[in-house]
């Protein structure tokens, strides 16, 4: 069920057979901490009617109940989704211009739970990279997926000593952890440090999958010793050599997510790691292909209310 906050009374919509629509009440979220408004630099590269460009021009999550996820990781959008808060303890956001730090309740809480354990484990903070847009669905760049709330990119690099300036935030590369040309590690760059955050990401029960390039994967096969049940959630794909794609699974009671098959059993170090190392396909691409537009038709039919709907007020979307 979703609801639509409007002023001075607020209607509920409830969908059914994706067309019936019934009123009737329900609370306005609680009010908190104001956040500045996002500033978008990144010239979009879908046009028209498409959902890319539906999406990423608005800049607020939908003043609709939730939070909701609906439909699944590559075709779907997200309800009242929540902002990382751009600096916390021990993370911050890096890209801030893209706006892609928002997500789930459950994804927001997890980096928060992650980068606290970092720190009691005596490791450095993380650097965010992309979460989800403030209502999910497509984006115009870089990612297929991300489009639920539940998938966050998390830089290899940890985070430093000091706080980034806000041009920094947007021009500091994330170094790839591999050595140049080829698929082994440089292990001046991946160390323990590395390691241990892929392995705390992986020991959380609401993580399904973390991507990671094939040559990372390789690494931590070599490295894990006895305890390896948390390898089967180590993904190998193409690129993510100077980052993590973390994924969690759908969170409980949200009936509108279509949930992902769960990886294989086993620690993934056989097999299906060698079909990689012996391919060309963990090459990392060049730059981003331009994505097709794609139409709202292709994403469930709830996400047309939700891109549509008014913007929840600036001062209630984060804590």
């Amino acid at each position: 069920m979703l609801c639509v906050l409007a002023s001075p009374r607020v209607l509920c919509r409830t969908f059914i057979a994706a067309a019936a629509l019934l009123l009737s009440s329900c609370e306005a979220a609680p009010e908190r901490q104001q956040m500045p408004p996002p500033v978008v630099q990144e010239a979009p590269v879908a046009v028209g009617d498409s959902a890319q460009a539906q999406f990423s021009a608005v800049k607020w999550p939908a003043a609709i109940s939730g939070p909701s996820v609906i439909g699944t990781y590559a075709r779907g959008c997200l309800a009242r989704a929540e902002a990382l808060p751009l600096d916390g303890p021990h993370w911050e956001v890096m890209r801030t211009s893209r706006n892609r730090y928002w997500g789930h309740p459950t994804l927001v809480s997890f980096i928060e739970r992650l980068a606290e354990r970092q720190s009691k484990s005596g490791l450095p903070g993380l650097l965010v990279g992309d979460l989800g847009q403030p209502r999910g669905g497509p984006s115009p760049t870089g990612h297929a997926s991300h489009q639920i709330g539940l998938d966050a990119d998390i830089w290899l690099m940890p985070m430093p000593s000091r706080r980034y300036a806000d041009t920094e935030r947007e021009t500091t590369p994330a170094p790839s952890m591999l050595k140049p040309g080829t698929i082994e590690v440089d292990r001046k760059l991946f160390t323990r440090v590395q390691i241990e955050l892929i392995k705390h990401a992986a020991q959380f029960t609401e993580v399904e999958r973390i991507f990671v390039n094939p040559g990372i994967k390789k690494a931590l096969c070599r490295s894990a010793g006895r305890d390896r049940a948390w390898l089967s959630k180590i993904r190998p794909w193409r690129g993510h050599d100077d980052h993590i794609h973390v994924r969690l699974r759908c969170p409980a009671g949200e009936t509108m997510c279509k949930a992902q098959t769960p990886p294989p059993s086993g620690d993934g170090c056989g097999a299906e790691l060698t079909s990689w190392l012996t391919s060309t396909d963990w090459r990392k691409p060049g730059p981003e292909p331009r994505m097709e537009p794609i139409p709202m038709s292709a994403l469930p039919a709830t996400c047309t209310q939700v891109v549509r709907a008014p913007s929840v007020s600036q001062t209630a979307v984060n804590r």
